[in-house]
């Protein structure tokens, strides 16, 4: 009993709350506000003590997540606000992560399906990419499960999209370097089968036409990996960029990489935007400029969307665009051309 007492004075004095309330959230007796019981269970978690028995009945809804594989970092925290909305929603998440040459998305989905998950959520997926077959989707909306997907809007796919404007971002981009003096601009970005991509690239080659009048801009298509944007950087160099706009921040490290080794600097010699700006960017020497996705808010509308098609009786699958404003986060790797 000591040691309870004196973990419930540890835990309310971490999370500054009185005992009393702990006890209320220990016991599940007692009137505690949403944010007050999650400030009490992040002092439990972190302080290392045992979480109280689960109030989750067989009613709380559980939801499927799929999300890419996590070495980019974006994926990561799509995952973890993800997680966080769904429990603050009332539900569980069901967290599933691709990996290249492992479980397949659609794999993933028909083990979510057996288990019996009450609404779905895709980030980033098979949905994104033009050259996929859309079936599954079709199959879950059959099966009455609502589901959204996140960052790849298809018309065909029969449910709410929520976005990143992968245009809006490009052209803030174009439109700093244009400020700055560029006009031998790169983007290196991904396979343009995949929907972000294509947007950016189409968005690219107009915003270059208007401001710079170049209608067949530089634009290299590769993974959005490290190791693949630090091998095309070489060949954008040599073809006398001033500028690279990538598509994810990872390239932009590979890039900058690239250039470091020539024995260039950024952004004196070559000027660098990343997309995405993930964990850490604003810490980088230069410290990255970036295109910043509206993580919290684009999760935060798809959750709920997703929980009213759950309390929706006669939920109908139908698609729609839900398309999130991003900001150009201007730092120290972009400057004026020489």
């Amino acid at each position: 009993m000591t040691k309870n007492r004196t973990s419930m004075a540890d835990i309310a004095a971490h999370a500054g709350v009185s005992t009393a309330t702990v006890s209320r959230v220990f016991n599940g007796v007692g009137q505690v506000s949403e944010d007050t019981r999650r400030r009490v269970l992040t002092a439990i978690d972190e302080l290392g003590y045992d979480r109280p028995p689960s109030e989750h009945t067989p009613s709380t809804p559980t939801v499927g997540v799929i999300v890419p594989e996590l070495t980019n970092p974006i994926f990561a925290s799509f995952a973890h606000h993800l997680q966080e909305e769904i429990s603050r929603a009332g539900g569980i998440a069901l967290i599933r992560t691709q990996t290249p040459g492992a479980t397949s998305e659609f794999d993933h989905l028909s083990s979510l399906i057996d288990h019996r998950v009450d609404g779905l959520i895709f980030v980033s997926g098979r949905h994104a990419d033009l050259l996929s077959d859309l079936s599954p989707y079709h199959d879950v909306a059959a099966r009455g499960i609502p589901f959204v997907t996140i960052n790849g809007a298809r018309p065909e796919v029969p449910a709410p999209d929520f976005s990143t404007g992968d245009s809006l971002g490009i052209r803030a981009a174009v439109t700093h370097l244009h400020e700055l003096g560029h006009t031998r601009i790169a983007l290196l970005t991904g396979r343009t089968h995949i929907v972000p991509a294509l947007r950016k690239a189409e968005a690219f080659t107009q915003v270059m036409g208007e401001l710079i009048g170049d209608h067949s801009p530089i634009i290299e298509e590769t993974f959005y990996t490290y190791e693949a944007a630090a091998a095309y950087t070489h060949a954008l160099l040599e073809r006398g960029v001033t500028a690279i706009i990538t598509g994810s921040d990872l390239q932009a490290l590979g890039a900058i990489r690239t250039i470091s080794s020539l024995g260039l600097s950024v952004p004196s010699d070559v000027s660098v935007i990343g997309f995405d700006d993930t964990f850490l960017m604003s810490h980088l020497d230069p410290a990255l400029t970036t295109i910043h996705q509206p993580v919290q808010s684009i999760v935060a509308s798809a959750v709920r969307a997703l929980f009213e098609a759950l309390n929706t009786a006669d939920y109908t699958p139908t698609h729609a665009d839900y398309v999130f404003s991003p900001d150009l986060i201007v730092r120290s790797s972009t400057g004026h051309v020489r």
